[in-house]
């Protein structure tokens, strides 16, 4: 969903320090040795030069005590959506299936700035106190989550999404209701509500076999 050294992703450690992917770094490559850590406001304190955009996992958090992970892709179909005109800034998707409003909900589209640009995370910080998707304009989106698990599924909803709106396109949708979409909502909210499970370990290798 990321190609090159773009987009970058973060967790939240029990101590309230960051660790995040390092500036130039590929996500399919980085190792565990190459995190950068940060303190809570994005401040660097070890480990490789943390992503130009920590400041933005860090309104994130901020903005969400309940957060413990952060994902920024430039996935193509997110990142295409956000280079449309006309798109609506409060809502940058329609909740074309129930799992997209399950699981981003509404997505607002912020103004273009540049990578890096520090201008960004105060609208960022607030924008997020509401939403834990959101999109930026020629750029892409950012996702927050309890888990990286979350955060990562999340993101894969939203960029299957945009690819579903883009595909339709000049055709007439049916998206969800406002209270289709509400309902949906108001259930995984509810005590004990199911939530997508955990990603289960990956199985032990088997034995060799016994000549």
């Amino acid at each position: 969903m990321t190609h090159g050294s773009i987009g970058n992703l973060s967790v939240r450690l029990a101590d309230g320090a960051l660790l995040l992917t390092p500036t130039g770094s590929s996500l399919g490559t980085v190792e565990e040795a190459d995190l950068s850590r940060t303190d809570p406001s994005g401040t660097h304190l070890d480990g490789p030069r943390p992503t130009k955009e920590a400041f933005l996992h860090a309104a994130f958090y901020r903005a969400r005590p309940s957060a413990h992970a952060v994902v920024h892709l430039h996935s193509t179909h997110a990142a295409a959506v956000s280079c449309l005109d006309g798109v609506d800034p409060a809502d940058a998707l329609p909740p074309l299936t129930a799992y997209y409003a399950m699981r981003v909900g509404t997505l607002p589209l912020l103004p273009y700035h540049a990578p890096g640009d520090s201008g960004l995370e105060s609208l960022a910080e607030r924008t997020a106190r509401a939403h834990h998707a959101i999109l930026l304009a020629n750029h892409g989106p950012v996702v927050a989550g309890a888990t990286l698990e979350q955060a990562a599924d999340a993101i894969e909803e939203l960029e299957e999404t945009a690819r579903l709106h883009l595909l339709l396109r000049g055709h007439a949708t049916r998206p969800l209701t406002p209270e289709q979409a509400a309902a949906l909502t108001a259930r995984q909210s509810l005590p004990g509500a199911r939530r997508t499970p955990p990603r289960p370990p990956p199985s032990p290798p088997l034995p060799p076999r016994r000549r």
